[in-house]
């Protein structure tokens, strides 16, 4: 890429960015812009970002979109990310679900889920209160985690992990209980954690045809849409969810001008939403 970015080229890619996946670059961004594309530039042999952007237009459903889509993508996660979500589930949510006598399915949708972590966090979540109360949670449980781009998901259903990804919020304990270590170095997570998570790939700025949800994890991307943006994309999410569903945000994520849809709920620590 030529050193440095003219304000036309990076303006046209913030225009695809924003149209392609909701991704609001700010006014600086030119050096993330440049290291995060370096690399594909140079395997498809384009010297500028305008360059790029031209052959986006020309191939708009291409594999290029899809790769330029997850070069741009944080794609930041760790395990049992800010704890408390988590003990809010185990401590608060799980056991009034449990006492819901309905042989209706719970359904948990993590959304934007990256590699994995946070699903197959919850996952064991369901899997350690299941074992602190035998026979109390009677009813199926489908976990759904969605995610934009396609390698992170592949990466998430195989469950590989370096040592280096867990020790990001992974105690020993679990590691043991959780993981055995390959040949490669690598370490993969239990066939039965594994499989009680379904992957699909979503745009979280599409229409969603997945069904209703008891409780929405949607932690730390709101934050890279537009206002207007964000508000479609939690009106759809109201939608999505069951009466009295729970949607659970990240720890700098708020629902400013949402009241209508949902009644913030106090835990302490920790914040959710219920579903009005």
């Amino acid at each position: 890429m030529q050193s440095e970015i003219t304000p036309a080229d990076y303006e046209a890619f913030k225009l695809f960015l924003q149209d392609a996946c909701g991704i609001l670059l700010g006014e600086n961004k030119q050096y993330l812009v440049k290291s995060r594309l370096r690399r594909i530039l140079l395997e498809h042999q384009l010297t500028t970002l305008g360059e790029l952007v031209a052959r986006l237009r020309r191939q708009p459903q291409g594999p290029l979109r899809e790769t330029v889509i997850d070069a741009m993508t944080t794609n930041e996660t760790l395990w049992f990310r800010d704890t408390h979500p988590f003990r809010i589930l185990q401590e608060k949510l799980l056991p009034a679900i449990a006492d819901d006598k309905s042989i209706k399915p719970l359904r948990i949708w993590s959304a934007a889920c990256s590699t994995g972590q946070e699903p197959y966090s919850i996952a064991m979540v369901l899997e350690e209160f299941r074992r602190a109360n035998p026979g109390k949670l009677r009813k199926p449980v489908d976990i759904l985690a969605t995610d934009i781009s396609r390698p992170v998901l592949d990466k998430a259903r195989r469950g590989e992990y370096e040592m280096l990804a867990l020790g990001r919020g992974l105690d020993s304990q679990r590691q043991k209980q959780y993981f055995q270590q390959l040949p490669t170095g690598s370490w993969q997570l239990m066939a039965s954690i594994r499989n009680s998570v379904t992957f699909r790939e979503l745009n979280l700025l599409e229409r969603y045809t997945q069904g209703k949800f008891d409780i929405i994890f949607c932690r730390n991307v709101l934050i890279y849409f537009s206002a207007e943006l964000k508000r479609d994309i939690l009106t759809r999410m109201r939608q999505s969810l069951n009466p009295g569903g729970y949607l659970i945000l990240g720890a700098s994520e708020s629902l400013n001008g949402m009241n209508d849809h949902f009644e913030m709920v106090q835990c302490r620590p920790g914040i959710i939403y219920r579903a009005r």
